[in-house]
């Protein structure tokens, strides 16, 4: 009987919408809870919340593409390194590569069959010690930019979520209650998802991204009350 295994590889794509969705749905649902705590209009925590997904979103969206961008940078870098190092100190990077085929079980005598062989690739050669020396893999050629478009428009997709009651119901503290309760479904979906994709607990995934969102929106709904002038 043919066996195959199943295995979720947790892509850039997936690691992305995590980050995005993850704050969009966390961030404007403590928002909107804040400001139900010290404004009735739903009119008014409705533009805050926009004005925030708008902002919020640039500014992840902009982190995702420096730090997509600041992988490919270092890519290659440590790229142009290896070549230098192979092209000048070839001596010292075959022993590399035996220690590293060594450190697998390989013996001196079958490591140094892999040498022989690498060494007439220069760009295999390159590649084997980017992949298994560093640990890198290459990046994406528009890494950066797919970073920034899939982060941004998560946090906008997770933002609304909390935002909608606001748009359809007029007094903010029911609008709050509806809030709360599609918010707490979503993110308690969301982290099970998540914990699917990257291999935790799928129900302890869940309840901690569930209760992170209900602390925030919690806290930010005391303190607003708390403070609440007139």
């Amino acid at each position: 009987m043919h066996h195959v295994e199943e295995h979720f590889e947790s892509s850039d794509l997936v690691k992305d919408i995590v980050i995005g969705m993850s704050d969009g749905l966390t961030v404007p649902f403590a928002l909107a809870a804040g400001l139900s705590g010290a404004v009735s209009s739903t009119g008014i925590i409705l533009t805050a919340g926009i004005a925030e997904i708008i902002a919020g979103s640039i500014a992840m969206g902009l982190g995702g593409y420096l730090s997509g961008k600041t992988e490919i940078d270092h890519y290659n870098s440590e790229l142009k390194r290896e070549y230098d190092e192979v092209e000048n100190l070839p001596e010292k990077e075959k022993q590399e590569v035996r220690e590293i085929l060594m450190e697998y079980g390989l013996s001196i005598e079958a490591s140094n069959t892999v040498v022989t062989e690498l060494e007439k690739d220069k760009n295999k050669w390159v590649d084997f010690m980017m992949r298994f020396e560093l640990g890198l893999e290459k990046p994406e050629a528009n890494r950066a930019t797919k970073s920034a478009a899939t982060i941004a428009l998560s946090y906008i997709a997770g933002g609304l979520i909390p935002l909608s009651p606001y748009y359809f119901l007029h007094e903010a503290h029911t609008a709050l209650y509806y809030s709360c309760g599609v918010t707490v479904v979503c993110l308690f979906l969301f982290g099970y998802f998540k914990s699917k994709a990257t291999g935790q607990p799928l129900f302890t995934g869940a309840l901690k991204v569930t209760a992170i969102g209900a602390l925030a929106a919690a806290a930010a709904f005391s303190i607003a009350k708390l403070f609440h002038v007139g």
